[in-house]
């Protein structure tokens, strides 16, 4: 009954896709959830009225950050091209597209850290400060703790991001629903491999925002 829909979807093809896509965005998500948190502290930590205040630290890093998050993803992967053949020594497949994904989002989530990190009282950065507490006792005992809702929150929007992002990465090579969805369906003419590809990209997607969405909300007490 399903092939009179989907005639030319092979279904062992959708499933090695599929784990592509999982795959790269699984890969990318912790290096960037790592990153983005070690970026994320910087901004906050040397930024005016700090623990670290440090102009130059913090426009080297806030330069950083902002580069490569106005970059166009698309324009980001040719970009890196060199960078990505001197690593992984190929320009293809689902571990020639980490690079881009992570240097791409971990700007992204750097951003949202530094805002979570924000939101925080300063009172109770003082308290800690006033009772002794090194800065990386508050970093570990203040600042994640009490940003945590937002960090996951912000890890949450980024793994939608990074879906995206392997779809656009798929399009030149990396493999995953992006390129099956690309070669064996918009060139061929096949939209229903388009379709079905889409399909299981709003699902992955759904998932991760219901996964995050429930973490959050255990994790917020107000």
């Amino acid at each position: 009954m399903i092939e009179t829909y989907f005639p030319n979807v092979v279904w062992e093809r959708i499933s090695e896709a599929t784990q592509e896509t999982i795959y790269m965005t699984i890969i990318a998500l912790v290096a960037t959830f790592f990153l983005g948190i070690i970026l994320g502290l910087l901004l906050f930590l040397t930024s005016k009225g700090n623990l670290w205040e440090n102009k130059l630290i913090y426009g080297i890093v806030a330069a950083f950050v902002n580069i490569f998050r106005s970059i166009p993803f698309i324009i980001l992967i040719v970009l890196l091209i060199p960078f990505t053949k001197a690593l992984v020594g190929k320009i293809t497949g689902a571990n020639a597209a980490l690079p881009a994904l992570i240097i791409g989002a971990a700007p992204f989530y750097a951003r949202m850290v530094e805002i979570g990190l924000r939101e925080i009282d300063k009172g109770v950065i003082e308290a800690a400060k006033s009772m002794g507490a090194t800065t990386f006792t508050i970093i570990r005992k203040v600042l994640i703790p009490e940003s945590l809702p937002a960090l996951v929150s912000g890890i949450t929007v980024t793994a939608i991001a990074l879906v995206g992002y392997t779809a656009m990465a798929g399009m030149i090579g990396a493999g995953g629903l992006g390129n099956l969805a690309y070669l064996e369906g918009f060139s061929r003419g096949q939209s229903d491999v388009t379709l079905v590809a889409t399909i299981v990209v709003l699902i992955i997607v759904f998932i991760l925002q219901f996964i995050g969405d429930s973490i959050t909300r255990k994790l917020d007490k107000r």
